[in-house]
């Protein structure tokens, strides 16, 4: 279930699921790199009051179910994972960069969906009802 969230200007209810990769598709998300990750992200998101829903880290990608602000880019949110996470793994685990040459640890790419508690159908019938009942006054 996602949470309806109140901020000063307006009300919302929104949840992106979330999937990257490291460059090359290498399966380098194992073991402490993994764990600190997992870390990472958590920081990451409770610093900016992103609520994580859930995540999954697999050894060649990772899945990220969370809530974002309206007033936030999904694209600049994921652009602040993965440029924060990149750096912080590569000090403390160097030796990724001998997997991922080219200074890169992610791959450019992501896939972003969104999910709600109602289907596009029942929005669709929502408003057609209030269509109707407008039309009547």
């Amino acid at each position: 279930m996602v949470d309806v969230v109140t901020n000063r200007n307006c009300v919302y209810q929104t949840a992106y699921h979330v999937i990257w990769c490291p460059k090359y598709r290498r399966d380098v998300l194992v073991g402490e790199v993994a764990t600190t990750l997992n870390e990472l992200l958590e920081e990451l998101c409770r610093e900016r009051g992103w609520p994580v829903i859930s995540r999954e880290i697999q050894p060649d990608h990772i899945h990220l179910f969370l809530t974002i602000p309206p007033a936030i880019a999904v694209t600049d949110a994921i652009k602040i994972l993965k440029g924060v996470t990149a750096r912080r793994l590569f000090q403390r685990f160097p030796q990724l960069k001998k997997r991922l040459w080219g200074g890169h640890l992610w791959s450019p790419s992501y896939y972003v969906g969104t999910a709600g508690n109602m289907s596009a159908e029942t929005i669709q019938r929502y408003i057609e009802r209030s269509e109707h009942v407008t039309r009547r006054r």
